[in-house]
């Protein structure tokens, strides 16, 4: 039987030198939406100053500190760390994919080889990631939109007219929801949403509303006004399956 998304069991393995530790909390609960960790672990060289924010968070997040010395003075042996404990858990046949937190190109080819072996990758990191590791993940989450306060979200849904106008300015977006929308569309030139939302992670794994200020996809597309959307009833109580197309 096919694994849900909500029921992966997930290796969530973290780059302590290249994630800050104040958006734990945030990442961790992002995480939880795509599966279940069953392993959490975090590389670093615990005796070095610059990971002493984290010392403080692990317990609270049940996760597991790894120790890896700097053997050489300019050299990430955390990356090698990581890498080796990742395939060590992949033949282990334990888990169904792995959540790369990251903002380092470095994790390129192990994402690359994790998921030729039928492994889900999911990737957390700063927007200063190389768009090289972001593309080789499922999907990747940029970790500045987990941390919005929430008065923040209440403001783009009480006053979303201050951010309309910036989506409509990137064309490269505009491009993508509407090629993917052709590629999609029925006879009558209606996509499914649900669809369209997957379509476009799998052409651009880093594509999430929330980059662009909004809490889901449709508020996006509607943002552009030049889409139209059809909300169809389902029979079933208020659920509506919502369909767009291209004007």
């Amino acid at each position: 039987m096919q694994t849900s998304l909500s029921d992966l069991r997930l290796a969530v393995l973290i780059d302590a030198d290249n994630v800050p530790s104040a958006k734990i909390k945030a990442m961790m609960e992002e995480i939880a939406k795509y599966g279940t960790p069953t392993f959490k672990r975090i590389y670093g060289d615990w005796t070095n100053p610059r990971v002493t924010s984290w010392k403080a968070v692990l317990l609270d997040n049940a996760i597991t500190p790894i120790q890896q010395y700097s053997y050489t003075t300019g050299k990430n042996a955390t990356d090698s760390a990581m890498i080796i404990d990742a395939m060590d858990i992949l033949y282990t046949g334990r888990v169904d994919g792995f959540c790369l937190v990251s903002s380092d190109s470095d994790f390129t080819r192990l994402a690359i080889r994790l998921r030729e072996a039928g492994m889900k990758v999911f990737g957390m990191g700063e927007q200063k990631t190389p768009s090289a590791f972001t593309s080789a993940c499922d999907r990747f989450i940029y970790i500045e939109i987990l941390t919005k306060l929430e008065e923040d979200a209440k403001a783009v849904t009480k006053a979303p007219k201050a951010i309309k106008q910036a989506p409509k300015t990137d064309k490269k977006l505009l491009n993508l929801i509407s090629g993917s929308i052709e590629d999609l569309a029925d006879e009558d030139g209606w996509a499914f949403l649900g669809a369209l939302g997957n379509l476009l992670i799998k052409k651009q794994p880093s594509f999430d509303s929330r980059n662009y200020g909004f809490d889901k996809l449709l508020p996006l597309i509607k943002s552009f006004h030049q889409f139209e959307i059809d909300e169809r009833p389902t029979g079933s109580g208020n659920i509506r399956h919502v369909f767009v197309k291209n004007k």
